[in-house]
């Protein structure tokens, strides 16, 4: 998780831990593969806290790191090809660049409408599930 105010007032030591984070997910994400995993899902929970400048700073190119990361190591591994889906929690201001940054799949979350985000992204979609729609009682 990126603060707003840690990337604000610290952006080298902010880069420096994502850097880090981002070699042991990649590595992490590659021995899931290892154990079996048969889809990979990444989940980007401050997109929505972001915004899109500090989002396409401190989010964005790490998601890109991890999608090619992965994709390296269970190719280098010979793991075959496993599909990969990113969830980037109110990141609808980017999700046309999340189409583009080496995911099969991007999930939507409930605020964003799919026949809107079909116009921005060129890959499948996923989502858009109304949370409270768990407890909403059954229609008869």
């Amino acid at each position: 998780v990126v603060s707003t105010q840690s990337t604000g007032s610290e952006p080298e030591a902010s880069h420096k831990l994502l850097k880090l984070l981002t070699k042991v997910i990649i590595a992490y994400l590659i021995e899931q593969v290892a154990a079996g995993a048969q889809l990979l899902q990444v989940f980007e929970s401050s997109a929505e806290y972001l915004g899109p400048t500090l989002f396409e700073e401190y989010s964005l190119p790490y998601l890109e790191e991890i999608a090619a990361g992965v994709k390296h190591g269970i190719t280098e591994r010979g793991l075959g090809d496993v599909p990969l889906i990113v969830f980037a929690k109110g990141a609808y201001h980017s999700i046309s660049k999340l189409s583009y940054a080496g995911y099969n799949v991007v999930g939507l979350d409930w605020t964003v409408d799919p026949n809107i985000a079909r116009d921005f992204v060129h890959i499948a979609v996923q989502g858009n599930l109304d949370p409270c729609a768990l407890y909403a009682p059954k229609k008869t």
